[in-house]
């Protein structure tokens, strides 16, 4: 966490071309002193009056309507007619069924609609200003309240301070006073968007970014991450793979990266009226998903440092020359690709540019750059398939900006000897310029292009301290390359701001190298010898035994099907042989395991010149399958056999198909239905996947090639996943530390590696203490205040205990038993319920919202088939005296899981009616559906629903695993509304009906189907 301080923040130099502030001078004398949540907002209000906000004081939607024409009209220079006004506001702003999704698309992309005047004409009326951002007009409200009811409004809700931007809500800020989390801000915003955002007219769905802050800490976010943390939240997302939450708010920061927190630095930075506005205008990226994703101030930085290049090579006649590019380190996992797409989008846009070739490695293009840049602008990756195409991109002056492989264009250039696009303004943007732009094919590029800017981003530049031989020997640096280096964002930075993780390193030791090998040894010996079969089974061994304490995977049993939750795995070995023999290993040794408890395991390679090399560069490796040796060849056709055989498909090492193969791979890694990939060199760079946590390493690392292998395992997922989990089975040590310090900085070891298991240990002893000592296990909590405390507190555990499950030497050390747990876990759950139903949304009324833990109680909460378990136990013992125990025992599993608590009447009342005999699962799959169909009867009874559309509606739901509640499918099982009926609210009909059957839903989903819904 980043230690907020209380400071005076003076930006030294800001343009109207920079929007982050170069640097910010700190004042630690003047200290901050209590502030309440309404100082804290008048304050900030009189800041933005300060920098030519135009506060205004509006308290409905009529006034804040009214306040909206007036600024359209001001902005287009037009007066609307009361009719055109109508009709333009119904039509193209308030358009009923419209959402946060239209209205973003609208904003972003559309921002110039059209309106139909009285006499038939038409005329282009712009909402907001993306040319000439000055003439677009700001304005503040706070305290803008809605009651509940109005406007269909579930709950009264008042919103601290929102910026209007030519009348649209644009900007809402949600504050509370200094010392509270700022998460509680955060969870309340969701609540706005549950209960009040939608009201009316909807103009709040308008908002495209959010600012939660204390005073002291200051974020913020795009509307997508709340929307999407809300869906997650609610279920509505069943088969989402990430969890846009909180984790996933951005901390605002100057050039230098230096975060600045405090709400009044914020404010004088961030809100500066040209900043806001090329932010909404300039850094915003609405994916062909429909994602909002709002830039980072280090990719905003880089992007207006080349921008600003361009024109500087421009004036001063330097195009051609390293001088006029350079290039970007911004290190893995911060962004780069979206970094370097806006920043080729609006160097497309210059007048002075012909073209811009985004430049990446093959395998990129094919399986990662293009999938980006496809997301971010639909079409634009999937075309360039040949030469041919590429040259007929090039001849169109039409495509300003075209995405191509090195390779491609190595051989266009070859075939094209003295093309008049040679000497065109060109701007080349390298993806990741390490790897393959240091030898012919660069040199043949710079040669044939005239008029050119080179620019290179990277994660893991070259230094004359890592790089090496080979290669063109002219060419041994990045800066040697592409120039002067314009902006850096190291993993130090990423890892301080969150946006990415920290790593905890294991070394285990399965043989003293140094006892058996010389270091003189050829490297193939020592590869030898580090492949004895002894050790060789000791390594897989100790994998299979770890899998899931690593990967936190949790097995459990629903109805008979395994599922499975965690994270999966990189297994990284150093030669085509090692890879061979560890999957071959592995095939023996699980052969021997259960089959619910076999992992699901594939390997890919292919050719790469020095395969065995042991220096710890990262080979490259590419699909030239037909280089391999013919033992390799053989074995890889078996393994992709075996694939084949566990997903049912049909690959082979034909090169089509191998490439089909590394792509199917690659998607079923981030699908998670694959547990571990064994490599070589493919995936250990560029692969990005969130829900992987693990690399198990058996082959050596060093510099760029350890951080970049490291890398794939410290992507943000959710707050389950805290860090990526490295388990070296070599000395890689000393090798870790200079790569860290080398690419973050002497001291970053403290900030990149996790904490020694003693410290978290230590202070996961105390609290347990603590909670021992305040709290009896199970006892109701009464006092609001004791409630808060142990909320804290039990939190606090969970999280500690998330980190240490992964040490091994805390197997046997918990402090609390598990019945304890159990005890405690259901307070805090009651507690969790209690909070949720307390919430009114009003926010007078709003008690501390605090942070619950359940996504850590859910990686590892009591399944079904674990209860059927103790009821087949208790039905055995019944009569025998002791099933007064196994049955509290059985209550208490239940209130310990958030996902059976809502079904503990069923679960109990069927272990009432067991019978002596017969199959306990049986009887309860025929308990769950004959009590499913009651109590849906019920439901369609009492609300007088249409029965056979209700039948089928909440089929597809439990089918999907969702259900649906926007749409027209759920209007379809209401009954008609006569109007003289005296259920005339159609709309609270409507809410009643989805509320009882999500809770029928909820109650019920996972028990009686099988397949999608586990």
């Amino acid at each position: 966490m980043i230690e907020a301080q209380a400071r005076k923040y003076e930006p030294i130099a800001v343009s109207n071309e920079s929007t982050v502030v170069s640097v910010y001078d700190a004042d630690p004398s003047k200290e901050t002193s209590y502030q309440s949540e309404s100082q804290l907002e008048r304050e900030f209000i009189h800041r933005l009056e300060g920098q030519a906000y135009e506060y205004v004081e509006l308290t409905s939607e009529e006034h804040l309507v009214a306040n909206l024409r007036a600024q359209l009209e001001a902005l287009n220079r037009f007066t609307f007619s009361d009719e055109e006004w109508q009709r333009f506001f119904k039509e193209r702003i308030a358009s009923t069924g419209d959402g946060i999704v239209d209205k973003t698309v609208r904003i972003q992309e559309d921002h110039v609609q059209l309106l139909t005047r009285d006499d038939g004409t038409t005329k282009n009326i712009t909402l907001l200003d993306k040319q000439n951002i000055h003439n677009n007009r700001l304005q503040v409200i706070n305290q803008y309240a809605v009651d509940c009811g109005e406007g269909g409004a579930s709950f009264s809700n008042r919103y601290d301070v929102t910026v209007l931007v030519n009348g649209l809500p644009m900007v809402h800020i949600e504050l509370k006073r200094r010392g509270v989390p700022i998460r509680e801000a955060f969870n309340q915003i969701d609540r706005y968007q549950r209960d009040s955002f939608w009201a009316g007219s909807g103009l709040f769905e308008y908002v495209q970014l959010f600012v939660i802050s204390n005073g002291t800490q200051t974020k913020y976010y795009s509307n997508t991450t709340r929307r999407q943390h809300v869906a997650d939240a609610t279920g509505a997302k069943k088969k989402s793979k990430t969890s846009n939450s909180f984790e996933f708010t951005s901390w605002w920061a100057d050039a230098q990266n230096m975060p600045i927190l405090d709400l009044t630095a914020f404010g004088k930075t961030f809100f500066a009226k040209h900043t806001l506005l090329n932010i909404l205008t300039r850094y915003c990226v609405l994916t062909s998903d429909r994602l909002l994703l709002v830039m980072r101030p280090y990719q905003i930085v880089a992007t207006e440092k080349i921008l600003q290049k361009i024109d500087i090579s421009t004036n001063y006649k330097k195009l051609g020359a390293v001088d006029a590019g350079g290039y970007v380190w911004h290190t893995t996992g911060s962004g780069k690709t979206l970094t370097s797409f806006k920043t080729a989008q609006l160097a497309s846009r210059l007048e002075n540019v012909n073209k811009v070739l985004f430049v990446v490695d093959r395998k990129d293009l094919d399986y990662q750059t293009m999938k980006e840049y496809d997301r971010f602008e639909k079409g634009s990756a999937n075309s360039n398939t040949s030469t041919a195409v590429l040259k007929r991109q090039l001849e169109d002056p039409s495509k300003k900006i075209i995405i191509t492989t090195i390779q491609k264009l190595s051989t266009f250039i070859a075939k094209n000897k003295g093309h008049e696009i040679y000497s065109g303004h060109i701007v080349l943007i390298f993806d990741e310029c390490h790897r393959s732009q240091f030898g012919d094919m660069h040199t043949a590029i710079t040669k044939a292009f005239k008029r050119y800017n080179l620019f290179g981003f990277t994660g893991t530049p070259i230094f004359a301290e890592n790089s090496g031989s080979g290669g063109n020997p002219q060419l041994k640096t990045t800066a040697q390359a592409f120039g002067e280096k314009l902006h850096t964002y190291t993993i130090k930075d990423a890892i301080t701001d969150q946006n990415v993780l920290p790593f905890r390193i294991d070394y285990v030791n399965t043989m003293k190298v140094g006892s058996v090998i010389d270091k003189q040894v050829s490297a193939i010996d020592t590869e030898n010898a580090l492949l004895s079969p002894v050790r060789v089974s000791q390594v897989v061994s100790y994998i299979l035994e770890h899998f899931d304490q690593k990967t936190k995977r949790a097995v459990g049993y629903a109805l008979g099907e395994k599922r499975v939750r965690g994270f999966n795995s990189l297994f990284a070995t150093a030669s085509i042989t090692a890879a061979r023999t560890y999957y071959n290993e592995f095939k023996r040794q699980q052969a021997e395991l259960t089959p619910d408890r076999r992992l699901k395991i594939a390997t890919i390679f292919s050719y790469a010149p020095n395969p065995d090399s042991e220096d710890g560069v990262l080979e490259e490796e590419g699909f030239e399958t037909e280089n391999l040796s013919g033992d390799a060849r053989s074995f890889l056709e078996s393994a992709i056999a075996d694939y084949n055989q566990m997903f049912g498909t049909s690959y082979d090492t034909s090169s089509d198909s191998f490439q089909n193969y590394y792509k199917d791979l690659s998607l079923r890694l981030k699908n998670r239905d694959l547990d571990m990939a064994i490599v070589v060199n493919m995936f250990l760079t560029g692969f990005d996947a969130t829900t992987m946590n693990t690399l198990w390493v058996d082959k050596n690392l060093r510099s760029h090639g350890l951080i970049q292998a490291y890398s794939r395992t410290n992507r943000i997922l959710n707050s389950v996943k805290t860090y990526g989990n490295i388990v070296n089975f070599r000395d890689l040590e000393e090798a870790t530390n200079d790569a860290i310090a080398l690419f973050g900085n002497k001291d970053a070891a403290g900030i990149v590696l996790l904490k020694p298991y003693r410290e978290y240990y230590g202070e996961y002893a105390q609290k347990v203490s603590d909670l021992l000592e305040k709290f009896v296990p199970g006892q109701v909590i009464e006092s609001e205040s004791g409630q808060n405390e142990f909320i804290k507190l039990y939190g606090e555990i969970l999280r500690l205990k998330n980190i240490l499950t992964s040490f091994d030497e805390f197997a046997g050390n918990e402090v609390l038993t598990e019945r304890q747990s159990q005890d405690y876990q259901s307070v805090y759950l009651d507690l969790w319920n209690d909070r949720k139903k307390r919430e009114t949304g009003e926010k007078e009324q709003i008690t501390a919202d605090l942070v619950f833990e359940i996504e850590l109680i859910k990686q590892v909460e009591i399944n079904v088939d674990y209860i059927l378990l103790l009821v087949q136990q208790y039905r055995e013992e019944r009569g025998d005296g002791d099933d007064k125990e196994l049955r509290a025992g059985i209550s208490r599993a239940i209130d310990s899981s958030p996902s059976l608590r809502n079904k503990k009447d069923l679960i109990e009342n069927f272990v009432d009616s067991v019978s002596v005999n017969g199959s306990v699962q049986d009887e309860w799959t025929a308990y769950v559906y004959k009590q499913r169909e009651c109590e849906l009867e019920e439901i369609i009874a009492s609300e007088n629903l249409k029965r056979e559309q209700t039948l089928g509606f909440v089929d597809l739901a439990f089918a999907d695993g969702l259900l649906r509640t926007s749409g027209t499918e759920v209007t379809k099982i209401l009954p008609p509304v006569s109007r003289f009926s005296k259920d005339m609210n159609h709309s609270e009909k409507k809410r009643r009906v989805i509320e009882k059957l999500t809770v029928f839903f909820e109650r019920f989903f996972g028990l009686a189907t099988r397949g999608k819904n586990d």
